[in-house]
């Protein structure tokens, strides 16, 4: 197996999280006080880019920001993480900004603003064949159509939010990741090729046309923040995956990677390498 980490292009959404850290959410109507306001770099798209460049992958970022303060912000977060921001276009439109909230539970709300990543353009990008092409749900189904009929390798499908699909971006897809909710959500998930799908406290699973094939449990964590779990989660799996792990050590590795996520309140939390996560479930996993 070899010890170098695959090249990643990530193609989604790039937002500024505008985070009320509050003591429980609020209900329809209601107002409630107290809350810490934080502002940081999120979208699902920067979000995994930016863990799987942590973790040690060659990734570069195919997204949209606008040309404001805003932009320049997110822009600076993903270099700083190690991504390359070539493909990232400056538009006239709003960066696009997610209004959350979050409770004492690390639960949380979330409405987001897409702005710039609503006009996101793939004209003039290309990707390679030993590039994992990951998408999300964040940005417009004809862009990541568009990203999958271009990827000549290894594509992905970060499936949320979760929406109807078609049968031409499914049956493209040779991995599809979602939560629980999710994949209830999607009805035609049950007959795709590749599934993973996360459980929170209860672990995740691999399913091939919907029969399970691996599973590995979670480990029990203080929750601080769940936004960029299920990111980290994404981008750890496509590169465990990418390295050559079989199912099961690849889920244990990207338990683990989900795991030190929601222990940390930025959507875009400090990571380990890979290879770190890998010894932590040895012996079954040969980290040479």
């Amino acid at each position: 197996m070899s010890n170098s980490l695959p090249a990643v292009a990530v193609v989604g959404s790039i937002n500024l999280d505008l985070i009320a850290t509050a003591e429980r959410l609020p209900t329809a109507g209601e107002t409630i006080g107290g809350a810490l306001l934080s502002r940081q770099p999120g979208g699902k798209g920067a979000n995994q880019a930016a863990a799987a460049a942590r973790l040690g992958g060659r990734v570069r970022m195919v997204g949209a920001v606008g040309e404001d303060a805003s932009g320049h912000l997110m822009l600076d977060a993903l270099a700083g993480a190690g991504v390359d921001t070539g493909d990232v276009q400056l538009l006239p439109e709003p960066t696009g900004t997610a209004l959350i909230v979050v409770d004492r539970e690390g639960e949380n709300q979330i409405v987001v603003c897409p702005g710039a990543n609503s006009c996101l353009s793939l004209e003039g990008v290309r990707f390679g064949p030993d590039e994992a092409v990951l998408c999300q749900l964040e940005v417009g189904l004809p862009v990541v159509l568009e990203a999958a009929r271009k990827a000549p390798g290894f594509f992905v499908l970060n499936a949320a939010p979760a929406m109807d699909l078609s049968a031409e971006l499914l049956e493209r897809c040779d991995l599809v990741i979602v939560n629980e909710s999710e994949y209830a959500l999607i009805p035609a998930l049950a007959s795709a090729r590749l599934v993973a799908v996360t459980y929170g406290g209860a672990g995740s699973a691999l399913l091939e046309h919907g029969r399970k094939v691996a599973e590995a449990p979670a480990r029990a964590v203080n929750v601080v923040n769940t936004i960029g779990a299920g990111d980290a989660f994404c981008a750890a799996l496509v590169l465990a995956l990418q390295r050559g792990l079989d199912y099961t050590s690849a889920l244990s590795a990207a338990n683990l990677v989900g795991a030190d996520a929601v222990g940390d309140p930025s959507s875009q939390p400090d990571l380990a390498r890979l290879g770190y996560y890998l010894e932590r479930i040895a012996p079954a996993v040969d980290t040479r």
